[in-house]
């Protein structure tokens, strides 16, 4: 993923980060399902199938498909301004309270020194983007939504970002930036994301579930964990 600089200008590096688990406390997606549920949006079913996908998604088989389909179905024929104006009241209530202090901090040393922050992550776009747009990243690849006529279907589009996924995404992320990078860090929580841990230059293992702790000490891998007391951003 290195670039080679230009002799007139250093060219930046590139931070890549998961969001759930990683940059926040919390999986964003199992709590839109309950905030769903609590708006009287979705049944209380949906949350007992989260459970069962969450259990797979940590032993790395969950059908993303599947998924998908099951926890994008309360959204099925909402118009986008309703669902922007849900996910606004949805961050201010349950995300900002659940970000990492070190996160926001990891974010603005990689600002500071000119690099790009992008989050990559395997959860739909409609939370993903303006997630990561209020941490202050450059910019987000999520699970694509497809809408018609300006209403959710309830349908994916295009490749998801999970798993090897991300690669796939990052790579044809990559090839539509007009800058070049001259390396990468790349940061998450889950052994779900080691295809994208092994394609940055500079791995690290951020509150690591333990196969993925396991990987980063064989490799010798930097592990982060900032899931310590009163690291919760206010």
């Amino acid at each position: 993923m290195s670039n080679t600089t230009t002799p007139s200008k250093a060219k930046p590096f590139l931070a890549i980060f998961d969001l759930d688990e990683t940059l926040i406390a919390a999986d964003s997606a199992s709590l839109w399902s309950a905030f769903l549920v609590e708006r009287g949006i979705a049944s209380t079913t949906l949350l007992e199938e989260e459970q069962d996908f969450m259990k797979a998604y940590a032993k790395g088989d969950m059908d993303m498909n599947s998924y998908m389909k099951a926890t994008l179905k309360p959204m099925v024929g909402l118009d986008n301004g309703t669902v922007t104006k849900l996910v606004d009241a949805f961050i201010e209530e349950k995300i900002k309270p659940a970000i990492y202090q070190d996160a926001i901090a990891r974010i603005e040393w990689h600002k500071k020194r000119g690099d790009k922050v992008l989050v990559v992550s395997a959860t739909g776009e409609h939370l993903v983007k303006p997630i990561a747009s209020m941490l202050g990243a450059d910019d987000a690849i999520a699970i694509n939504l497809e809408q018609i006529n300006g209403s959710f279907t309830g349908n994916t589009v295009g490749a998801l970002s999970y798993q090897q996924g991300k690669v796939t995404r990052m790579k044809t992320w990559l090839d539509e930036q007009e800058t070049q990078f001259q390396g990468s860090y790349g940061y998450s929580d889950s052994i779900n994301d080691l295809p994208l841990l092994n394609a940055v230059d500079r791995p690290f293992a951020v509150n690591p579930d333990p196969t993925l702790a396991m990987h980063a000490q064989v490799n010798e891998w930097t592990i982060m964990d900032w899931r310590h007391d009163n690291n919760i951003h206010r």
